[in-house]
């Protein structure tokens, strides 16, 4: 495979089947290819459009061979519904300040992000995650990529957000927040913050990651409408009997 803003031949590969952490009893598998030094953002401006996320160095989809549950998703900013929810949550939230700052490790980051994972996700693939992981999390394979800190006005880190710019948007690649601060709903706000962000720059997409059917982990995103999906024939929106 080979693009016009590369001259090496992509290599592809193809993982090996795991039990899936979104639907119990199935398996997994995905395909994927490296950033390589030199590839530049427009490795990840393309496939990122095709479908692909972006973990460190690695771009990555879905190859399961009996499911196609995980569809990624991305919101038309343009159009999205600022319902009457989202407009609180926007308001509960006002006092925050928002800043970019760049996709490097600091104590402070670190901090935040194990206190969310033991809080929320102490029986994932990323708990107990040490200094040098999170390094490589935040600056591998970065590709206009900020890290968007969120700060109450004590200047207190209460939230942040690993983004990549891409061509068409903003990539959501993971986000963190105060887990005492759950009624705030700070979760939901990062992505509000980032369509807001979007529609004022005139950026098209906010790119969500994938949307699976049935998953209670990621059920969440259909919440965000109209919300578009990547089909075998393209994208498409989500209709209300997906």
């Amino acid at each position: 495979m080979t693009h016009p803003f590369t001259t090496r031949q992509l290599p592809f590969f193809l993982t090996a089947p795991t039990p899936c952490p979104y639907l119990p009893g199935r398996q997994e598998r995905k395909v994927f290819t490296k950033i390589e030094p030199g590839d530049g953002a427009a490795l990840n401006d393309a496939l990122t459009h095709a479908g692909f996320r972006r973990s460190q160095s690695i771009l990555y989809r879905p190859a399961c061979e009996a499911c196609s549950a995980c569809r990624s998703a991305r919101v038309p900013v343009k159009d999205f519904d600022w319902n009457r929810g989202w407009r609180r949550i926007l308001k509960r939230n006002a006092h925050l300040t928002r800043e970019a700052v760049p996709a490097e490790a600091n104590p402070e980051h670190y901090g935040l992000l194990s206190a969310y994972l033991k809080s929320r996700h102490g029986d994932g693939d990323m708990a107990g995650m040490d200094f040098y992981e999170y390094a490589g999390m935040i600056e591998d394979g970065a590709q206009r990529t900020d890290v968007i800190e969120y700060r109450d006005p004590d200047g207190h880190l209460m939230a942040a957000a690993l983004v990549d710019e891409v061509a068409d948007g903003y990539s959501m690649v993971y986000s963190f927040f105060e887990p005492t601060l759950a009624r705030d709903s700070l979760g939901a706000f990062i992505i509000l913050d980032h369509i807001r962000q979007a529609q004022e720059r005139g950026l098209p997409f906010v790119y969500l990651g994938y949307w699976v059917k049935g998953s209670p982990k990621m059920d969440y995103k259909k919440r965000f409408r109209p919300l578009e999906v990547l089909d075998p024939a393209g994208w498409r929106r989500l209709e209300d009997e997906d």
